[in-house]
């Protein structure tokens, strides 16, 4: 019986009926209808193919493959778009293209032998980056499988990522991140956490750890004691990861927790995603966090896990109130109805290259905004 976790992907090859296992990190369900492609096949022919929901089976050579798809990108690319009336339209425009785009170029796809081999001409070697995603070698079952090739180097990309690492200036070190878990490439909510006046050098709890870098920079900070929650198993091993890689393994203890760990701190950091409407794919769900319900969750429980004179830290951009997503009121209202209080507020500007980019769509929202860490206390 079929695997529930790998469903089958169908194809023919010379009147012959072929099936192998689909593989897809976000949770797309194979195609129904697929034709094999080579090197004689057109980007023209490709893209309205994809377009039409047709998944093109590659044949030919890798590299070639590569060019084909960011020949796809290109024309999907250069449609032009009836500019947007207001910056939430802007934001619903934007998102239904990337998810129309993601579709698009999903159609490309790559086989794999058992041992995660691409049995193309000049392909790579990404069995060490399939495996950090996809598990054990052998395969389910054994036998072959199919991805699409734009998550195939999106696996390829985020394996170099970890093994190189994210430089974090505050933190005079490298963080690696895993696949699917958040990168910590804007460091302006580092640098917040780095300068703000401790409450305690005791213990603090940092919620949704992700990769670990707010807890190894409150430990360097000379927190006694840190204890990280995340739900998601790759960011608990990536935070495990990374905190062993930087010697921190004795003040910071990562654990599994829905938000909060048994117990109270005298600090409790939190920086939750920052924009709340429905992740598209598991992968967005570091930046989309539906009806604000990690937001809410983290102040809603604060109280209840502060030590008297506590202090929470709220790390949060207000790029959602540029974009018509949440008011700065609604923010107030969450904050009061938790019976907390703002204690302070320091706030920092991006400097990510998104910010100073005018052909971003969403630039408008994104010039004005800013990042903040809110130190609350209980009423």
């Amino acid at each position: 019986m079929p695997d529930p976790a790998f469903p089958l992907i169908h194809w023919s090859d010379n009147g012959a009926e072929l099936s192998a296992h689909w593989r897809s990190e976000a949770g797309v369900a194979p195609p129904r209808r697929v034709v094999l492609a080579d090197d004689r096949t057109t980007a023209d022919a490709a893209y309205r193919q994809a377009s039409e929901g047709i998944a093109l089976l590659w044949r030919g050579d890798f590299q070639n493959a590569r060019q084909l798809l960011q020949a796809m990108a290109r024309r999907i690319d250069r449609k032009r778009r009836k500019p947007p009336a207001s910056p939430l339209d802007a934001f619903n425009a934007h998102r239904q293209a990337q998810a129309q785009r993601a579709r698009t170029l999903g159609m490309l796809l790559i086989p794999l032998d058992a041992g995660y081999a691409i049995p193309l001409r000049r392909a790579p070697d990404v069995k060490a980056a399939c495996q950090e995603v996809y598990g054990d070698a052998d395969g389910p079952d054994g036998v072959t499988s199919v991805v699409s090739l734009r998550e195939l180097l999106g696996l390829i990309g985020a394996h170099e990522w970890r093994k190189k690492g994210v430089e974090i200036a505050a933190l005079g070190a490298r963080i690696h991140p895993y696949y699917g878990v958040f990168s910590p490439v804007r460091g302006e909510y580092i640098e917040l956490v780095a300068r703000a006046p401790l409450p305690s050098s005791a213990l603090a709890f940092d919620i949704g750890t992700g990769t670990g870098v707010l807890a190894a920079m409150l430990a360097r900070r000379g927190l006694q004691r840190v204890i990280a929650t995340d739900t998601d198993p790759r960011a608990l091993a990536c935070a495990r990861e990374n905190i062993g890689r930087l010697g921190l393994a004795g003040q910071v203890e990562v654990c599994e927790a829905d938000l909060f760990p048994p117990g109270r701190a005298p600090l409790i950091v939190c920086n939750p995603p920052w924009l709340p409407a429905r992740p598209s794919s598991p992968i967005e769900r570091a930046v989309y966090d539906p009806d604000s319900r990690m937001l809410s969750g983290f102040l809603d429980g604060l109280a209840a896990h502060l030590e008297p004179g506590g202090e929470g830290w709220l790390i949060l951009s207000d790029f959602a109130e540029h974009l018509g997503l949440r008011t700065r009121e609604a923010l107030q209202t969450m904050i009061d109805a938790a019976g907390l209080k703002v204690l302070g507020r320091d706030d920092i500007r991006p400097v990510h290259p998104k910010a100073a980019d005018l052909s971003d769509p969403l630039h408008r929202a994104r010039a004005l905004e800013v990042t903040s860490l809110w130190r609350l206390g209980v009423k």
